[in-house]
Protein backbone atom coordinates (compact mmCIF):
# COMPACT_ATOMS: atom_id res chain seq x y z
CA UNK A 1 0.00 0.00 0.00
CA UNK A 2 1.42 3.49 -0.73
CA UNK A 3 1.22 5.63 2.63
CA UNK A 4 2.85 8.82 1.11
CA UNK A 5 3.96 10.10 -2.43
CA UNK A 6 7.14 11.59 -3.95
CA UNK A 7 8.37 13.07 -6.73
CA UNK A 8 12.10 12.99 -8.14
CA UNK A 9 13.65 13.89 -11.26
CA UNK A 10 15.90 11.50 -13.30
CA UNK A 11 18.92 12.08 -15.62
CA UNK A 12 19.24 9.72 -18.05
CA UNK A 13 22.23 8.76 -20.37
CA UNK A 14 21.66 7.27 -23.82
CA UNK A 15 20.59 3.92 -24.15
CA UNK A 16 23.64 1.52 -24.85
CA UNK A 17 24.01 -2.10 -26.34
CA UNK A 18 25.34 -4.32 -23.84
CA UNK A 19 26.75 -7.89 -25.94
CA UNK A 20 28.82 -10.39 -24.97
CA UNK A 21 31.71 -10.00 -23.61
CA UNK A 22 33.35 -12.48 -25.68
CA UNK A 23 32.60 -13.85 -28.52
CA UNK A 24 29.47 -16.47 -28.92
CA UNK A 25 28.36 -18.80 -31.37
CA UNK A 26 26.42 -17.35 -34.10
CA UNK A 27 23.05 -19.26 -34.83
CA UNK A 28 19.32 -19.85 -34.32
CA UNK A 29 17.64 -21.30 -31.46
CA UNK A 30 14.39 -22.54 -31.39
CA UNK A 31 12.05 -21.60 -28.26
CA UNK A 32 9.98 -24.26 -26.58
CA UNK A 33 6.33 -24.52 -27.10
CA UNK A 34 5.95 -23.50 -23.76
CA UNK A 35 7.71 -20.31 -24.63
CA UNK A 36 6.09 -18.89 -27.49
CA UNK A 37 1.88 -19.17 -26.31
CA UNK A 38 0.13 -15.37 -26.82
CA UNK A 39 -0.06 -15.50 -23.29
CA UNK A 40 4.26 -15.17 -22.76
CA UNK A 41 4.09 -12.63 -25.81
CA UNK A 42 4.78 -9.85 -24.00
CA UNK A 43 7.37 -7.28 -21.84
CA UNK A 44 7.17 -8.23 -17.88
CA UNK A 45 8.66 -5.16 -15.90
CA UNK A 46 10.67 -6.09 -12.92
CA UNK A 47 12.31 -3.51 -10.01
CA UNK A 48 14.98 -3.75 -7.65
CA UNK A 49 16.03 -1.11 -4.43
CA UNK A 50 19.59 -0.81 -3.24
CA UNK A 51 20.47 0.70 0.02
CA UNK A 52 24.46 2.59 0.04
CA UNK A 53 27.19 1.30 1.48
CA UNK A 54 30.55 -0.56 0.88
CA UNK A 55 30.66 -2.38 -2.14
CA UNK A 56 32.87 -5.77 -1.87
CA UNK A 57 34.58 -4.47 -4.82
CA UNK A 58 36.49 -1.99 -3.71
CA UNK A 59 38.12 -1.28 -7.28
CA UNK A 60 34.66 -0.13 -8.52
CA UNK A 61 32.26 1.26 -6.31
CA UNK A 62 30.05 3.28 -9.53
CA UNK A 63 27.10 0.43 -8.98
CA UNK A 64 26.27 1.42 -13.32
CA UNK A 65 29.87 0.29 -14.34
CA UNK A 66 29.74 -2.54 -12.37
CA UNK A 67 26.47 -4.41 -13.31
CA UNK A 68 26.73 -3.32 -16.94
CA UNK A 69 30.21 -5.07 -16.96
CA UNK A 70 29.28 -7.94 -15.40
CA UNK A 71 26.17 -8.05 -17.51
CA UNK A 72 28.55 -8.03 -20.49
CA UNK A 73 30.44 -11.14 -19.01
CA UNK A 74 26.87 -13.06 -17.64
CA UNK A 75 25.87 -13.06 -21.56
CA UNK A 76 28.76 -15.16 -22.73
CA UNK A 77 27.15 -18.37 -21.70
CA UNK A 78 23.85 -17.17 -21.79
CA UNK A 79 23.89 -15.72 -25.10
CA UNK A 80 20.58 -16.28 -26.34
CA UNK A 81 19.25 -13.75 -24.77
CA UNK A 82 21.70 -10.93 -26.66
CA UNK A 83 19.92 -12.35 -29.98
CA UNK A 84 16.66 -11.38 -31.34
CA UNK A 85 13.64 -13.18 -32.03
CA UNK A 86 11.88 -14.12 -34.96
CA UNK A 87 8.56 -16.14 -36.33
CA UNK A 88 9.09 -18.83 -38.41
CA UNK A 89 6.28 -21.21 -39.67
CA UNK A 90 3.03 -21.30 -37.75
CA UNK A 91 3.97 -18.42 -35.59
CA UNK A 92 7.09 -20.32 -34.00
CA UNK A 93 9.01 -18.67 -32.41
CA UNK A 94 12.66 -18.74 -32.68
CA UNK A 95 16.45 -16.90 -31.37
CA UNK A 96 18.66 -15.49 -33.64
CA UNK A 97 21.83 -15.44 -31.73
CA UNK A 98 23.49 -12.15 -33.09
CA UNK A 99 25.18 -11.05 -30.35
CA UNK A 100 23.91 -7.62 -30.76
CA UNK A 101 23.14 -7.02 -26.71
CA UNK A 102 20.35 -5.97 -24.22
CA UNK A 103 19.72 -2.29 -24.10
CA UNK A 104 21.74 -0.33 -20.82
CA UNK A 105 20.54 3.07 -19.85
CA UNK A 106 22.71 4.26 -16.79
CA UNK A 107 20.67 7.10 -14.49
CA UNK A 108 20.52 9.67 -11.47
CA UNK A 109 18.24 10.33 -9.65
CA UNK A 110 17.91 13.42 -6.89
CA UNK A 111 16.10 10.64 -4.23
CA UNK A 112 17.04 9.25 -1.51
CA UNK A 113 15.84 5.73 -0.79
CA UNK A 114 14.76 6.76 2.59
CA UNK A 115 12.51 9.43 0.82
CA UNK A 116 10.92 6.31 -1.18
CA UNK A 117 10.86 3.99 1.64
CA UNK A 118 8.02 6.00 2.81
CA UNK A 119 6.04 4.89 -0.34
CA UNK A 120 6.25 1.70 1.50
CA UNK A 121 8.67 -0.05 -0.80
CA UNK A 122 5.99 -1.85 -2.23
CA UNK A 123 4.44 -1.62 -6.19
CA UNK A 124 2.98 0.96 -6.98
CA UNK A 125 6.71 3.02 -7.51
CA UNK A 126 6.51 6.55 -7.98
CA UNK A 127 7.91 7.65 -11.12
CA UNK A 128 7.81 4.27 -12.30
CA UNK A 129 8.41 5.52 -16.16
CA UNK A 130 11.49 7.43 -15.18
CA UNK A 131 12.85 4.59 -13.33
CA UNK A 132 12.55 2.45 -16.42
CA UNK A 133 12.34 4.74 -19.60
CA UNK A 134 10.77 2.97 -22.59
CA UNK A 135 13.38 3.59 -25.46
CA UNK A 136 11.61 4.08 -28.39
CA UNK A 137 11.49 0.91 -30.81
CA UNK A 138 12.33 -1.73 -27.95
CA UNK A 139 8.57 -2.94 -26.12
CA UNK A 140 8.05 -4.99 -29.50
CA UNK A 141 8.28 -8.76 -29.22
CA UNK A 142 10.47 -9.89 -32.59
CA UNK A 143 13.10 -7.65 -33.70
CA UNK A 144 13.79 -5.95 -30.06
CA UNK A 145 16.14 -6.60 -27.77
CA UNK A 146 15.15 -9.45 -25.11
CA UNK A 147 16.42 -7.11 -21.72
CA UNK A 148 16.42 -3.48 -21.08
CA UNK A 149 18.25 -2.47 -18.06
CA UNK A 150 17.81 0.69 -16.25
CA UNK A 151 20.58 2.02 -13.12
CA UNK A 152 19.62 4.65 -11.33
CA UNK A 153 21.89 5.74 -8.61
CA UNK A 154 20.67 7.77 -6.08
CA UNK A 155 21.95 10.51 -3.79
CA UNK A 156 22.08 8.35 -0.71
CA UNK A 157 24.30 6.37 -2.51
CA UNK A 158 21.86 3.34 -2.95
CA UNK A 159 20.59 2.21 -6.69
CA UNK A 160 17.77 1.25 -8.52
CA UNK A 161 17.97 -1.44 -11.27
CA UNK A 162 14.57 -1.87 -13.16
CA UNK A 163 14.50 -3.97 -15.69
CA UNK A 164 11.99 -5.30 -18.64
CA UNK A 165 12.13 -8.71 -19.97
CA UNK A 166 10.58 -10.75 -22.80
CA UNK A 167 8.58 -12.98 -21.14
CA UNK A 168 9.04 -15.02 -23.85
CA UNK A 169 12.66 -15.91 -23.50
CA UNK A 170 12.14 -16.98 -19.58
CA UNK A 171 10.02 -16.90 -16.70
CA UNK A 172 10.53 -15.82 -13.04
CA UNK A 173 13.05 -18.87 -12.21
CA UNK A 174 15.49 -18.13 -15.73
CA UNK A 175 15.15 -14.43 -15.28
CA UNK A 176 16.33 -15.19 -11.25
CA UNK A 177 19.18 -17.31 -12.79
CA UNK A 178 20.23 -15.32 -15.18
CA UNK A 179 20.43 -12.31 -12.55
CA UNK A 180 21.86 -14.48 -9.98
CA UNK A 181 25.16 -14.93 -12.85
CA UNK A 182 25.43 -11.37 -13.51
CA UNK A 183 25.36 -11.02 -9.26
CA UNK A 184 28.00 -13.81 -9.21
CA UNK A 185 29.98 -12.17 -11.67
CA UNK A 186 29.61 -8.56 -10.36
CA UNK A 187 31.02 -9.72 -6.88
CA UNK A 188 33.87 -10.77 -8.40
CA UNK A 189 33.09 -14.56 -8.76
CA UNK A 190 34.87 -16.33 -11.62
CA UNK A 191 32.01 -17.88 -13.83
CA UNK A 192 28.30 -18.12 -12.60
CA UNK A 193 27.83 -21.12 -10.17
CA UNK A 194 24.93 -22.50 -12.26
CA UNK A 195 25.74 -23.26 -15.98
CA UNK A 196 22.85 -22.57 -18.06
CA UNK A 197 21.39 -25.49 -20.23
CA UNK A 198 19.32 -24.14 -23.06
CA UNK A 199 17.03 -27.77 -23.45
CA UNK A 200 13.90 -26.29 -25.13
CA UNK A 201 13.84 -29.38 -27.35
CA UNK A 202 12.20 -30.73 -24.16
CA UNK A 203 9.39 -28.90 -24.54
CA UNK A 204 8.14 -29.57 -28.19
CA UNK A 205 4.68 -30.97 -28.85
CA UNK A 206 4.18 -34.49 -29.75
CA UNK A 207 4.13 -35.48 -33.41
CA UNK A 208 0.84 -35.67 -34.03
CA UNK A 209 -0.52 -33.61 -31.07
CA UNK A 210 -2.81 -35.79 -28.75
CA UNK A 211 -4.03 -33.36 -26.36
CA UNK A 212 -5.71 -35.49 -23.56
CA UNK A 213 -7.32 -32.84 -20.82
CA UNK A 214 -10.12 -29.97 -21.32
CA UNK A 215 -7.69 -27.29 -20.93
CA UNK A 216 -10.26 -25.04 -19.81
CA UNK A 217 -7.93 -22.42 -19.15
CA UNK A 218 -7.71 -21.75 -22.82
CA UNK A 219 -11.16 -21.38 -23.68
CA UNK A 220 -12.27 -19.98 -26.67
CA UNK A 221 -14.27 -17.03 -25.62
CA UNK A 222 -15.71 -13.72 -27.39
CA UNK A 223 -13.93 -10.77 -26.17
CA UNK A 224 -14.03 -10.15 -23.04
CA UNK A 225 -15.54 -7.01 -21.08
CA UNK A 226 -13.69 -4.08 -20.53
CA UNK A 227 -12.84 -3.40 -16.98
CA UNK A 228 -15.20 -1.91 -14.72
CA UNK A 229 -15.54 1.76 -14.76
CA UNK A 230 -13.17 3.88 -12.28
CA UNK A 231 -9.93 4.73 -12.46
CA UNK A 232 -7.31 1.51 -12.53
CA UNK A 233 -5.31 2.07 -9.77
CA UNK A 234 -2.53 -0.68 -7.60
CA UNK A 235 -2.13 -2.00 -4.64
CA UNK A 236 0.51 -4.13 -2.59
CA UNK A 237 -1.36 -6.02 0.03
CA UNK A 238 1.47 -7.46 2.51
CA UNK A 239 0.52 -10.80 4.81
CA UNK A 240 2.24 -11.44 7.73
CA UNK A 241 2.45 -15.39 8.97
CA UNK A 242 0.03 -14.61 11.89
CA UNK A 243 -2.41 -13.40 8.70
CA UNK A 244 -1.92 -16.84 7.02
CA UNK A 245 -2.75 -18.60 9.85
CA UNK A 246 -5.23 -16.11 10.52
CA UNK A 247 -7.15 -16.81 6.97
CA UNK A 248 -6.82 -20.90 7.32
CA UNK A 249 -8.09 -20.71 10.81
CA UNK A 250 -11.68 -20.56 9.10
CA UNK A 251 -10.98 -23.63 7.16
CA UNK A 252 -11.52 -27.24 8.46
CA UNK A 253 -8.69 -28.87 10.80
CA UNK A 254 -7.50 -31.38 8.08
CA UNK A 255 -7.29 -28.88 5.29
CA UNK A 256 -6.06 -26.24 7.46
CA UNK A 257 -3.10 -28.60 8.23
CA UNK A 258 -2.56 -29.65 4.25
CA UNK A 259 -3.03 -26.65 2.40
CA UNK A 260 -0.22 -24.21 1.62
CA UNK A 261 0.22 -20.73 1.94
CA UNK A 262 -0.34 -20.23 -1.49
CA UNK A 263 -3.67 -22.12 -1.95
CA UNK A 264 -5.61 -20.67 1.50
CA UNK A 265 -3.87 -16.70 0.71
CA UNK A 266 -5.08 -17.57 -3.10
CA UNK A 267 -8.63 -18.71 -2.68
CA UNK A 268 -9.43 -15.89 -0.30
CA UNK A 269 -8.28 -13.31 -2.42
CA UNK A 270 -10.25 -14.98 -5.51
CA UNK A 271 -13.35 -14.66 -2.73
CA UNK A 272 -12.81 -11.43 -1.94
CA UNK A 273 -11.83 -9.96 -5.21
CA UNK A 274 -15.12 -11.34 -7.04
CA UNK A 275 -17.34 -9.89 -3.82
CA UNK A 276 -15.42 -6.68 -5.01
CA UNK A 277 -16.40 -6.50 -8.47
CA UNK A 278 -19.75 -8.08 -7.96
CA UNK A 279 -20.38 -10.05 -10.84
CA UNK A 280 -23.73 -11.46 -11.54
CA UNK A 281 -23.93 -14.55 -9.61
CA UNK A 282 -24.37 -16.93 -12.74
CA UNK A 283 -21.44 -15.38 -14.06
CA UNK A 284 -18.47 -17.73 -14.29
CA UNK A 285 -15.38 -17.12 -11.74
CA UNK A 286 -12.19 -18.15 -13.25
CA UNK A 287 -9.39 -18.82 -11.22
CA UNK A 288 -6.08 -19.51 -12.95
CA UNK A 289 -2.80 -20.91 -11.25
CA UNK A 290 0.42 -20.37 -12.76
CA UNK A 291 1.89 -24.11 -11.89
CA UNK A 292 6.06 -24.93 -12.59
CA UNK A 293 6.92 -28.50 -13.52
CA UNK A 294 10.45 -28.15 -13.40
CA UNK A 295 10.45 -30.76 -10.45
CA UNK A 296 9.07 -33.53 -13.09
CA UNK A 297 11.67 -36.05 -13.42
CA UNK A 298 9.79 -37.21 -16.23
CA UNK A 299 10.34 -34.36 -17.92
CA UNK A 300 14.06 -34.57 -17.47
CA UNK A 301 14.64 -30.54 -17.74
CA UNK A 302 18.32 -29.53 -16.62
CA UNK A 303 19.44 -27.69 -13.54
CA UNK A 304 20.04 -24.85 -15.95
CA UNK A 305 17.01 -24.83 -17.78
CA UNK A 306 16.33 -21.27 -17.73
CA UNK A 307 13.19 -21.46 -20.05
CA UNK A 308 9.57 -20.86 -19.00
CA UNK A 309 8.98 -23.88 -17.37
CA UNK A 310 5.11 -23.68 -16.21
CA UNK A 311 1.63 -24.18 -17.07
CA UNK A 312 -1.59 -22.30 -16.12
CA UNK A 313 -4.11 -24.35 -14.80
CA UNK A 314 -7.94 -23.49 -14.30
CA UNK A 315 -10.47 -23.31 -12.16
CA UNK A 316 -13.76 -22.51 -12.83
CA UNK A 317 -17.14 -22.06 -10.80
CA UNK A 318 -19.67 -18.96 -10.82
CA UNK A 319 -19.12 -16.08 -8.77
CA UNK A 320 -22.58 -17.35 -6.82
CA UNK A 321 -21.39 -20.24 -5.86
CA UNK A 322 -18.27 -18.84 -4.93
CA UNK A 323 -19.53 -16.43 -2.74
CA UNK A 324 -21.84 -18.70 -1.69
CA UNK A 325 -19.73 -21.76 -0.69
CA UNK A 326 -17.11 -21.91 2.48
CA UNK A 327 -13.27 -20.67 1.74
CA UNK A 328 -12.56 -24.20 2.26
CA UNK A 329 -14.80 -24.77 -1.12
CA UNK A 330 -12.20 -22.24 -2.91
CA UNK A 331 -9.22 -23.62 -1.20
CA UNK A 332 -10.36 -26.91 -2.73
CA UNK A 333 -10.96 -25.82 -5.96
CA UNK A 334 -6.90 -24.17 -5.88
CA UNK A 335 -5.45 -27.59 -4.57
CA UNK A 336 -6.92 -29.12 -7.83
CA UNK A 337 -5.19 -27.27 -10.22
CA UNK A 338 -1.80 -27.80 -8.44
CA UNK A 339 -2.49 -31.60 -8.31
CA UNK A 340 -3.42 -31.66 -12.11
CA UNK A 341 0.05 -30.74 -13.09
CA UNK A 342 1.26 -34.25 -14.03
CA UNK A 343 3.93 -34.76 -17.16
CA UNK A 344 1.40 -35.69 -18.93
CA UNK A 345 -0.57 -32.49 -18.18
CA UNK A 346 2.55 -30.65 -19.86
CA UNK A 347 2.71 -32.33 -22.75
CA UNK A 348 -0.99 -32.00 -23.73
CA UNK A 349 -0.54 -28.42 -22.80
CA UNK A 350 2.11 -28.52 -25.57
CA UNK A 351 -0.22 -30.70 -27.95
CA UNK A 352 -3.26 -28.16 -27.66
CA UNK A 353 -0.92 -25.22 -27.98
CA UNK A 354 0.63 -25.99 -31.48
CA UNK A 355 -2.79 -27.19 -32.38
CA UNK A 356 -4.66 -24.08 -31.75
CA UNK A 357 -1.89 -21.52 -33.25
CA UNK A 358 -0.17 -20.47 -29.41
CA UNK A 359 -3.52 -19.33 -28.11
CA UNK A 360 -3.79 -16.42 -25.17
CA UNK A 361 -5.61 -17.82 -21.96
CA UNK A 362 -8.90 -16.72 -21.63
CA UNK A 363 -8.99 -13.50 -20.11
CA UNK A 364 -13.13 -13.07 -19.64
CA UNK A 365 -13.53 -13.12 -15.92
CA UNK A 366 -10.00 -13.93 -15.29
CA UNK A 367 -8.04 -14.12 -11.84
CA UNK A 368 -4.42 -15.37 -12.68
CA UNK A 369 -1.82 -15.80 -10.49
CA UNK A 370 1.87 -16.15 -10.36
CA UNK A 371 4.11 -16.68 -7.56
CA UNK A 372 7.27 -15.55 -8.06
CA UNK A 373 8.82 -16.34 -4.27
CA UNK A 374 10.73 -19.25 -5.60
CA UNK A 375 12.64 -17.02 -7.50
CA UNK A 376 13.79 -15.73 -4.56
CA UNK A 377 14.45 -12.21 -6.20
CA UNK A 378 14.39 -10.94 -2.49
CA UNK A 379 17.93 -12.07 -2.38
CA UNK A 380 19.75 -11.04 -5.21
CA UNK A 381 23.03 -9.37 -3.94
CA UNK A 382 24.86 -7.67 -6.49
CA UNK A 383 27.77 -6.30 -3.79
CA UNK A 384 25.57 -4.44 -2.21
CA UNK A 385 23.98 -6.58 -0.22
CA UNK A 386 20.56 -7.46 -0.71
CA UNK A 387 17.23 -5.73 -2.28
CA UNK A 388 14.69 -3.73 -0.32
CA UNK A 389 12.36 -4.94 -2.42
CA UNK A 390 13.19 -7.19 -5.81
CA UNK A 391 10.20 -8.59 -7.74
CA UNK A 392 7.73 -7.90 -10.05
CA UNK A 393 7.14 -3.35 -10.16
CA UNK A 394 3.37 -3.29 -12.16
CA UNK A 395 0.26 -5.64 -11.51
CA UNK A 396 -2.59 -5.83 -14.42
CA UNK A 397 -6.36 -6.09 -14.04
CA UNK A 398 -6.92 -9.87 -13.47
CA UNK A 399 -3.09 -10.78 -13.04
CA UNK A 400 -1.89 -10.80 -9.22
CA UNK A 401 1.72 -11.82 -8.58
CA UNK A 402 3.15 -13.42 -4.71
CA UNK A 403 6.57 -11.88 -4.36
CA UNK A 404 8.39 -12.92 -1.20
CA UNK A 405 8.80 -9.55 1.22
CA UNK A 406 10.01 -8.32 4.36
CA UNK A 407 12.94 -11.02 6.26
CA UNK A 408 11.37 -13.63 3.92
CA UNK A 409 8.42 -14.80 5.67
CA UNK A 410 5.88 -12.08 4.57
CA UNK A 411 4.04 -12.30 1.51
CA UNK A 412 3.55 -9.32 -0.59
CA UNK A 413 0.36 -9.39 -3.13
CA UNK A 414 0.39 -7.46 -5.82
CA UNK A 415 -3.09 -6.63 -7.09
CA UNK A 416 -5.01 -3.80 -9.93
CA UNK A 417 -8.37 -3.20 -9.28
CA UNK A 418 -10.87 -0.35 -10.76
CA UNK A 419 -10.27 2.37 -7.65
CA UNK A 420 -13.86 1.28 -6.61
CA UNK A 421 -13.31 -1.81 -6.52
CA UNK A 422 -10.36 -1.70 -5.12
CA UNK A 423 -11.76 0.08 -1.81
CA UNK A 424 -14.17 -2.74 -1.41
CA UNK A 425 -11.59 -5.43 -1.75
CA UNK A 426 -9.77 -3.85 1.03
CA UNK A 427 -12.49 -3.49 3.19
CA UNK A 428 -12.93 -7.35 1.99
CA UNK A 429 -9.21 -8.07 3.22
CA UNK A 430 -9.74 -6.35 7.20
CA UNK A 431 -12.78 -8.14 7.28
CA UNK A 432 -10.97 -11.81 6.43
CA UNK A 433 -8.15 -11.20 8.61
CA UNK A 434 -9.84 -10.10 11.65
CA UNK A 435 -12.59 -13.07 11.41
Amino acid sequence: MTLTTVAFTVRRGEPALVGPAAPTPRETKRLSDIDDQETLRGQMPFLFLYRGGVHVRADDDDPACVIRRALGEALVPFYPLAGRLREVEGRKLVVDCTGEGVLFVEADADVRLDELEATGLRPPFPCMDQLLFDVDGSSGVLHCPLLLIQVTRLLCGGFVLALRLNHTICDAIGLAQFMSAVAELARGLPAPTVAPAWSRELLEARNPPKPAFPHREFDVAPPPPPPPPGDMVTRTFTFSPADVAAIKRALPLALREAATTFEALTAALWRARTAALAPPHDAEARLVSIVSFRGLPELALPAGYYGNACVPVAALTTAGALLAGSLGDAVALVRGTKAAVTAEYVRSTLDLLVLRGRPCVALANLFLVSDNRRAEFHRLDLGWGVPAYGGPAVALFGLSFFVQAGNGDDVAVLMALPRPAMDHFASEVETLLKA
